[in-house]
């Protein structure tokens, strides 16, 4: 065991560096968001998330928005607690026949204007899980979809620039 510690001191992390990343591109974008979001609806987004039946990949990548690197926050994008509170409604993973009913309520809850998105592959037509007795389909079988954010799953970047897309095309 002491032999494994002491190696694993020596030799360093194993993963790879990060990829380079342009800051004033990604800040232009989030910037853009902002303004859009601001002009459309004259305050920030609100975002409320469901996960209808996902494997967490989309999640991941999606929850990436609110860590130091991305910190929407300091943006004015948020993500919210309740459905009542929310713009946006972003769906991930195909809609379970157990999940159907929850998301159905969470976008009756919502107020208007309101805007869904569907977030990966699985969330656009259900991906691998299709034509599977637990599954409904994709997120457009249960809801009307504004925007659709193709990947599996997509990085912070494209959904970033989905939201900029769906505020655009809002206005």
């Amino acid at each position: 065991m002491r032999k494994t510690m002491i190696e694993s001191l020596l030799r360093g992390p194993l993963t790879e560096p990060p990829p380079p990343v342009d800051a004033a591109a990604l800040e232009e974008l989030v910037q853009s968001v902002n303004r859009a979001a601001r002009a459309r609806l004259g305050r920030s987004l609100s975002i409320r998330h469901v996960d209808a039946g996902s494997c967490n990949g989309c999640e991941l990548e999606l929850h990436a928005l609110s860590n130091a690197f991305y910190d929407l926050e300091r943006f004015g994008l948020r993500f919210v607690a309740s459905p009542r509170h929310a713009d946006v409604l972003t769906v991930t993973g195909p809609v379970t026949q157990n999940m159907r009913e929850a998301l159905l309520r969470t976008y009756e809850a919502m107020p208007d204007p309101k805007w869904v998105v569907a977030i990966g592959g699985c969330a656009v037509d259900g991906g691998i899980f299709s034509g599977s007795a637990a599954v409904v389909g994709g997120v457009k079988d249960v809801l009307p979809v504004d925007l659709t954010i193709r990947g599996c799953p997509p990085n912070p970047r494209q959904l970033l620039a989905g939201l900029l897309a769906l505020l655009q095309k809002a206005s």
